[in-house]
């Protein structure tokens, strides 16, 4: 979660935690030590007020420097920048055009012409020509092929339009992703910085109960080891904030990288236990959609091969002047009917004709196979989403728990009522937690996502 003091551009630190069980624990005992571990005890203090100082007050990280950018903001530069939905859009664009071809068809068909002409034929004078005219063609009846291709043409653009749809969804899935995973870096590198914090108070106890004799080497060693790890740990959600930065930047459509700071928090909300109508939402996903306005222009095409086979009737009309001399003064005009009927074309539109039934025993397949998939997608996104926010509630618990058994076993390690062995286990149960949480957080806003790109929600809802 970003908190004021990130979105103003400073990371807030964690504070140390258990110091006043610390002094309840050593302080009455300071009194009684020799000057040795009297000097061990002041250079833990000293090193534990340096080491809250630097993680206080130390420099801010790149990170937090950059550019804040809200879901909001994210879901505004996407729609105009992100080159999937880009070409879907221009794929859409080129399917209307089309049908627009289909529709000229129908349309009357008028040209006009000009010419001149000059000739010379042996043994005679030269002679010369001219001419100009309008004429128009309008196609009367061609077995309902223009209708059934103008009627497909449509079905296309339903296509076109709703897998606009399906790469919109799947957009906002991907940027949601990305969003989310920046937010749980950021978040990350919060943890890990209180985990580090803890570690390194930890190892400075057991350094000070090791010069006292009170610890062994391998307990040392181990205390040493959990700092490694956590220092490892806070270098790895500095590398993670710029993966996820340059992933968020590419999910927007952009070309430069930039450091990016998303603004929000890791907010699980409640979920509806109720069942979805699953047939009833399969109809509306644009997946499906798409599936079945495929299918219909198939069909159209079946019927549109099938209209090959029927004669073309044409109404013809023209008028125009022609002259041996310009400007032709001689007028004329003709009116008509034209009927065109292929008898023999080697078998091209019985191919045709099998080829457009293919296409649809195809697309048939896919749209019943596409609705059985579907179905199986919604329930399986519908099922991660519930359990993923109920684990969310159950790693709050643990982490709670995790909490007050490390309080309660600190301060009896610190009075000599715990061994080592019983405190760090319990230590390193709550690092686990804490990161645990975390991630179920994540995955659950990650499963919330794919369940809404399931049912297609695009990135402009």
């Amino acid at each position: 979660m970003v908190n004021k003091r990130t979105v103003m551009g400073v990371i807030p630190r964690p504070q140390a935690e258990g110091s006043p069980l610390i002094l309840r624990a050593i302080l009455p005992r300071f009194a009684r030590q020799d000057d040795g571990q009297r000097q061990c005890y002041k250079m833990f203090w000293v090193s534990i007020f340096l080491g809250t100082c630097f993680l206080v007050c130390g420099p801010i990280n790149g990170w937090a420097a950059g550019e804040m950018i809200t879901w909001e903001d994210c879901l505004k530069e996407v729609r105009q920048h992100n080159f999937e939905l880009l070409a879907a859009r221009a794929g859409l664009d080129q399917v209307k055009a089309t049908k627009a071809m289909t529709r000229s068809s129908a349309l009357p068909q008028i040209s006009s012409s000009i010419s001149a002409d000059r000739g010379k034929t042996e043994g005679k004078a030269k002679t010369e020509s001219y001419s100009y005219g309008v004429s128009g063609r309008q196609l009367l009846f061609d077995g309902f092929k223009t209708s059934n291709d103008l009627a497909a043409a449509d079905e296309n653009v339903k296509v076109a339009a709703y897998n606009y749809e399906v790469v919109s969804s799947d957009v906002r899935l991907e940027l949601w992703t990305s969003f989310i995973k920046l937010l749980s870096a950021q978040e990350a590198l919060k943890v890990t910085d209180d985990i580090l914090l803890r570690r390194r108070q930890n190892l400075d106890l057991v350094t000070l109960q090791y010069k006292g004799g009170q610890q062994h080497k391998g307990s040392l060693l181990t205390a040493e080891a959990n700092v490694a790890q956590a220092e490892l740990d806070r270098k790895e959600a500095d590398r993670n904030i710029l993966l996820y930065q340059i992933r968020l930047a590419k999910a927007l459509g952009r070309t430069t990288i930039m450091p990016i700071v998303a603004q929000g928090d890791l907010f699980v909300g409640d979920i509806d236990p109720n069942m979805p109508d699953w047939e009833k939402l399969v109809e509306t996903t644009p997946l499906l959609k798409e599936l079945t306005a495929k299918k219909e222009a198939a069909r159209l095409g079946v019927k549109s091969a099938r209209s090959d086979f029927f004669p073309q009737i044409y109404a013809d009309a023209g008028a125009g002047k022609s002259d041996s001399s310009w400007l032709p003064e001689t007028g004329n005009w003709s009116a008509g009917l034209s009927l065109t009927f292929p008898l023999f074309q080697g078998g091209q539109k019985t191919a045709a004709l099998s080829k457009a039934k293919a296409s649809f025993t195809q697309v048939d397949a896919q749209e019943k196979n596409g609705r059985s998939g579907v179905l199986m997608i919604l329930a399986e996104t519908w099922t991660l989403w519930q359990n993923s926010v109920d684990q969310v509630a159950v790693q709050e618990k643990f982490l709670e728990a995790s909490r007050q058994r490390a309080d309660i076993v600190e301060a009896q390690y610190k009075s000599g009522l715990a061994t080592f062995n019983d405190w760090t286990i319990i230590e390193d149960d709550l690092v686990s937690k804490q990161k645990a949480i975390l991630q179920a957080k994540t995955n659950a806003l990650i499963a919330e996502a794919s369940w809404r790109q399931a049912k297609g929600e695009t990135v402009d809802e």
